[in-house]
């Protein structure tokens, strides 16, 4: 019986509340405006602006037109490190196709891993502040290794989270049109 009565009360309480904004006017929520294309999480990465291991900027946007395998990854993930020369030969297989490691990492940990773990794609920087980006990019627990195939108009043809099976990559990339 309690149970029934806190409850009748919390409802009581809520309906009164909101009414009493609601008649009052005030704290009304407000329709969210317009969300801009660079609220788009695709579009925002394509406009990211990051710098590879040598400290120049690069961006998805100058491979527009293209194809993209983009591959979230950092030093300290044991998939992500397997996985790196199944990638470099899949970029050597697909040369129309870009590849780029985007890594969740520092600059100093990414350049001393390339001296013993070396790919034929570039390796760009985006930092350990990446989490937010990998979520809004259909990632939610923010897991590496992470991989999203872009067809050649922008579009996502898939994502992979996890580390990549190989035979299975290069089925999807094989049906891509440059």
């Amino acid at each position: 019986m309690n149970r029934r009565l806190l409850l009748s009360a919390a409802v009581a309480v809520a309906a009164t509340v909101a009414g009493g904004y609601t008649l009052l006017g005030r704290n009304k929520p407000q329709p969210a405006p317009a969300a801009p294309a660079a609220e788009d999480p695709v579009a925002a990465l394509m406009q990211l602006q990051l710098p590879d291991l040598n400290g120049a900027t690069q961006s998805l946007a100058a491979w527009k037109g293209q194809p993209i395998v983009v591959n979230f990854w950092a030093t300290w993930c044991a998939p992500c490190v397997k996985e790196m020369p199944e990638l470099d030969a899949l970029q050597k297989k697909y040369p129309q196709i870009k590849f780029v490691g985007i890594g969740v990492d520092s600059a100093a940990n990414m350049q001393k891993f390339v001296e013993k773990v070396q790919v034929s794609y570039p390796l760009w920087v985006i930092g350990a502040g990446a989490i937010d980006t990998l979520r809004k990019l259909g990632n939610p627990s923010g897991g590496l290794p992470f991989t999203i195939v872009f067809n050649a108009d922008g579009s996502i043809n898939r994502k992979i989270l996890g580390e990549i099976q190989p035979d299975d990559l290069n089925q999807t990339l094989s049906g891509l049109k440059a």
